[in-house]
């Protein structure tokens, strides 16, 4: 049945072929929304579908397509969002939200398989493996047997042969409900007509109140992603802007530019994972293992403790500047939040511990002051919480009793050499930073490393660098994920839509 009170679809214009834009000249109506500067939301369903019918799907996809949200129509609803929010701030009046509701879609290589859509030119071998064997053979996740056979330790749904997700953001969970029904109607759901067959879809949530913007160990997230060349005005000082081929394709700094087909250009691949996390368990471990020194309290060793696992304190704010004492203020400031490099730190962790999260993830002057150029292993978050806060009974109990976490999700030009080489080589390595200059070992990152029985790192006791702290625990599991191509509108709209 139709919904009586449909949401009005926006309709982007779809450029037509012309000459490729210069790197300067980012050709914002053809880029799906959430790559460069992220769907507005307070909600999110990431829905994971199987195409049944292929052509059939082709020619509903062309009906889809209206409903898409490019990245500049993403920006003005923000633009309008802030505006609405000053209006309401000079007036006195109680913050309310307006409906604003976005969607985009992601194919994976077996979708495209499925709607013969030959994705060769994309050349990137995790795209074209996909994550349930990559899980085991790079990323270190949990299971059994080998290659092929690799069976994750995940939940069933992921563990089936996804062919695509279609991601809608909003502001509330009856907006974004709404638009999933208008979703389902163009594809058939539910009848004898269907195109394609729903596997699951997973929600997030923006935590509530204060803890807006931190992820639910209660760190600040989304701080560090890059500026990117010809997008971002006026970038605040920190790590140097990429150029925008290090999170499009097709544009200058894909390394495989020349190799692109015309539909590829200015998609995106998307790397979705399902991260469940321990929250009371960490904090048992921090409180557990506490730091000490003159005048600390337990509570303010067991935050010191955290800030050095993730090289930034809940704030926000980077140990790199602020290493002993949390200032909040640093935290949220975006003129210094990511002015750090960790310069002249390779032969000490007094500052900051190699294996620290921010550090093992983005080494900065790690490898740039030896001349290795890290713009093509950035990678463009866009994550999501998800789960219930803990509970008054899991704090006692320091136990997990409901699931909660991370719906991880991330941009990159090429897999390869984003999120895979980042969990592999960086984050999954215990000899990583390999130009650090002191006899201890960096060790594991405490957060998402994996796939390592000595889970152990160096540098947590600023006083004693060369002692080691074994970590008793896994904090984040992964349940789920795969990797995803993100087109843009031309590309779906010419290549891989059909029309009726």
């Amino acid at each position: 049945m139709a919904d009586p009170n449909p949401i009005p679809p926006t309709f982007p214009s779809i450029p037509p072929i012309s000459t490729p834009p210069t790197p300067f000249d980012l050709d914002l109506k053809n880029i799906q929304g959430d790559i460069l500067t992220g769907l507005p939301k307070k909600t999110e369903t990431w829905y994971f579908f199987q195409v049944t019918e292929p052509t059939t799907f082709r020619r509903n996809l062309s009906h889809l397509i209206p409903l898409i949200k490019s990245v500049d129509q993403a920006v003005r609803d923000r633009d309008h969002i802030g505006k609405h929010k000053r209006d309401d701030e000079e007036h006195g009046r109680k913050p309310h939200l307006i409906p604003c509701i976005g969607v985009n879609i992601a194919f994976s290589h077996f979708g495209f398989q499925k709607l013969q859509i030959d994705d060769t030119k994309l050349i990137d071998t995790a795209f074209m493996t996909g994550q349930r064997i990559d899980a085991g053979k790079s990323l270190g996740d949990k299971g059994t047997g080998s290659g092929s056979n690799f069976d994750p330790d995940w939940e069933p749904e992921f563990k089936q042969e996804l062919h695509g997700v279609i991601i809608v953001a909003g502001d509330s969970h009856l907006n974004v409900e709404k638009r999933i029904c208008q979703i389902e109607e163009i594809f058939g759901v539910g009848t004898v007509a269907a195109s394609i067959h729903k596997i699951t879809s997973v929600r997030g949530d923006v935590r509530p109140g204060t803890q807006s913007a931190h992820e639910h160990f209660g760190w600040l997230d989304g701080i560090s992603n890059p500026k990117v060349i010809g997008f971002d005005k006026n970038p605040p000082p920190g790590p140097k802007p990429v150029r925008a081929g290090a999170i499009i394709v097709g544009q200058d700094g894909d390394l495989n530019k020349d190799e692109r087909e015309p539909w590829m250009v200015d998609g995106s691949f998307l790397v979705f994972r399902y991260l469940f996390q321990k929250v009371p368990e960490f904090h048992d471990f921090l409180a557990r293992n506490a730091l000490q020194g003159p005048g600390m309290t337990p509570d303010q060793g067991a935050e010191l403790l955290g800030a050095r696992l993730f090289g930034r304190w809940k704030s926000g704010a980077p140990i790199d500047i602020a290493p002993f004492i949390d200032d909040p203020a640093l935290g949220v400031d975006p003129e210094r939040n990511n002015n750090f490099h960790y310069t002249a730190e390779r032969n000490f962790q007094k500052i900051c511990p190699f294996a620290a999260h921010t550090r093992k993830s983005n080494p900065r002057d790690d490898l740039e002051s030896l001349g290795i150029s890290i713009e093509k292993n950035r990678i463009m978050r866009r994550g999501i919480q998800f789960g219930p806060e803990v509970t008054r009974h899991e704090k006692a109990a320091k136990r997990t009793i409901h699931g909660r976490g991370l719906l991880f999700a991330c941009y990159q030009s090429s897999i390869t050499d984003g999120f895979q080489l980042i969990q592999q080589a960086w984050i999954n390595n215990a000899n990583f930073p390999f130009a650090e200059q002191t006899p201890e070992k960096p060790g594991l990152d405490p957060i998402l490393g994996q796939g390592s029985s000595a889970r152990q790192l160096s540098g947590t006791n600023p006083n004693k660098p060369e002692e080691i702290l074994k970590l008793d625990a896994e904090w984040v599991i992964p349940r789920g994920g795969e990797y995803f191509f993100s087109p843009s509108l031309r590309g779906l709209t010419e290549t891989i839509a059909l029309t009726e």
